[in-house]
């Protein structure tokens, strides 16, 4: 016995499928297009400001001498780590976290790291369009992926954050697909 599935069904699995295999819906880029203005309000916050401007003066000791290789071996339980999400901006980020934001993380001039929510895949982002384009002072969107730190499928989009008007670093936030999906 053959079984058919109504048009209607057929269509709707398409409409479910297409999006994220081509792209983002015009209501889930809506969405994140809010997530952008309520991003670069963050970057602009004193703590993340001053975070910035202090790690672009001085780097602190134990992260100068940090390498890929290093950074990968250590634990997300390990002290330095944690520094990171303990910090001011660490901490300012985890209040703003929300069931939206699978992760979020502010990096220096250089693109080391400054402050986030959880341990980054990579230790430097320099080099890379989510860090590069905000330091032209430009937003940047990437496309939706899985994502190896937090093991979800999201979008990162990021901003710079400014001081007095020039880009000293940037702030990238993965935003969950599923919570752009409702």
């Amino acid at each position: 016995m053959k079984t058919r599935l109504p048009l209607i069904a057929i269509i709707w699995m398409f409409s479910q499928i297409l999006p994220s295999a081509f792209g983002v819906s015009p209501e889930a880029q809506a969405k994140i297009d809010e997530q952008f203005k309520i991003c670069a309000a963050w970057a602009a916050d004193p703590v993340i400001v001053e975070g910035v401007r202090a790690h672009n003066a001085s780097v602190p000791a134990g992260q100068a001498d940090l390498t890929q290789d290093k950074w990968q071996t250590l634990a997300a339980l390990d002290p330095l780590v944690r520094s990171f999400e303990k910090n001011p901006v660490g901490q300012f980020l985890k209040s703003k976290k929300s069931e939206g934001v699978a992760e979020a993380f502010v990096s220096d001039a250089a693109g080391l790291k400054v402050g986030f929510l959880a341990k980054t895949t990579n230790w430097c982002h320099k080099g890379k369009p989510k860090h590069d384009v905000p330091m032209t002072g430009k937003n940047w969107q990437g496309p939706i992926e899985l994502d190896e730190s937090s093991g979800q499928r999201q979008i990162q989009i990021s901003v710079p954050v400014l001081d007095g008007g020039k880009p000293i670093g940037s702030l990238v936030v993965g935003l969950n697909v599923t919570s752009l999906a409702h």
